[in-house]
């Protein structure tokens, strides 16, 4: 099996497609935006996500296309990288999902069978319900999400602590296998399992994840009360291997693409079925009262209208995503009770706040 075709060559379905093709498959990614699949195909195409561009440029098997068609016939094997955001609600949108599926539906049966591969969040239980829906055109469904950050996409593919397959057969699970043995550089433990499983999973990971920091922030918190200091007690806690340093410091909570949503959605989920997520609950709680404990020690050391200025309000550091920033967060927290803020970053992001917020900031370059 040397072809695989990538359905939805966004940032990281583009980078799922070039790690491919870095170690020999023959990819065919598929996009709607016939511009978007020109400057690929030209190796126009610019992007802040480290490595990707040179990866682009180097590339000699890796092509794009925005006939779905010729994805199909081009293999056996359809990884989906699609966007499935989420609804006011905190449920998953799978609404690009359920039309590529639709379009797949009108292309026919196949003599050969077919191997869907989910690859973007979903609610625990709809890959059953699609598995259903295509298995009379003869194609398996797996769930197979990845577990990367923003700014380490490639090297978080290549090098994966956990491959994760909800396998829709035996077949499409040693195949997946295979391919992940492949492209990785390490040797990752491969987590075999049915799909609701593996559903369950993803959002369970970044679940426990999310957990950690916002217990490593209400002990930080407490540890300030009490007039001393949070590192020196989070570094003793995360000593110990069973605890370990990972997500256990000090600072603003978390937020971003997919922590706050995975949170929420396990909670959803886990209701529909009368099991209660109280954990989750607790932690989304416990992350917007660390923000007013930050905004209640800034009361009590500043005076209102002094001038504060805050290094970089991206929900991590070497992005420009503002989305369900704690920093961004505080610094609006800041500005509404009458301080001075000046918000030092990129001028990329200057850019974006500048467009959302005018002159409610006041700007440094870094």
């Amino acid at each position: 099996m040397d072809n695989i075709s990538v359905i939805g060559v966004g940032k990281l379905g583009l980078c799922f497609a070039l790690t491919l093709e870095e170690v020999g498959y023959n990819v065919l990614g598929v996009d709607i935006d016939a511009d978007y699949v020109n400057n690929l195909n030209n190796k126009n195409f610019n992007t802040d996500e480290p490595g990707v561009k040179e990866k682009l440029s180097k590339s000699t098997n890796f092509s794009a296309t925005t006939n779905l068609e010729d994805a199909v016939e081009h293999s056996d094997v359809l990884f989906v990288v699609v966007a499935t955001p989420s609804y006011d609600s905190g449920r998953y949108d799978h609404r690009q999902v359920d039309m590529l599926c639709d379009e797949l539906v009108k292309i026919g049966n196949h003599e050969t069978e077919k191997h869907l591969v989910i690859c973007c969040t979903t609610m625990p239980g709809y890959c059953d319900i699609i598995a259903k829906k295509m298995k009379e055109y003869n194609y398996t469904v797996s769930y197979n999400p990845e577990f990367i950050a923003q700014g380490t996409i490639l090297r978080d593919q290549k090098e994966p602590d956990m491959v994760l397959i909800g396998e829709g057969s035996q077949t499409a699970g040693d195949l997946l296998e295979e391919i992940y043995f492949k492209h990785t550089d390490n040797y990752p433990t491969i987590c075999r399992m049915s799909r609701i499983e593996a559903e369950i999973t993803k959002i369970s990971l970044n679940c426990f994840c999310t957990t950690k920091i916002a217990f490593a922030n209400m002990i930080g918190d407490i540890v300030l009360k009490s007039g001393g200091n949070p590192d020196v007690v989070l570094n003793a806690i995360g000593s110990d291997s069973r605890v370990n340093h990972k997500y256990l410091g000090y600072g603003f909570g978390y937020g971003g693409p997919c922590f706050p949503r995975d949170n929420r959605a396990l909670s959803i989920y886990a209701g529909d079925i009368g099991c209660p997520a109280k954990i989750s609950i607790a932690t989304d709680e416990s992350n917007d009262e660390h923000l007013e404990e930050q905004v209640k020690l800034v009361l009590s050391h500043r005076k209102l209208g002094e001038k504060i200025v805050i290094s970089g309000v991206t929900y991590k550091p070497g992005t420009t995503i503002l989305e369900e920033s704690q920093q961004l967060k505080y610094a609006i927290r800041l500005a509404e009770l009458g301080y001075s803020v000046t918000i030092r970053d990129s001028e990329a992001v200057i850019n974006i706040l500048k467009d959302q917020y005018g002159s409610y900031f006041d700007y440094e370059k870094e």
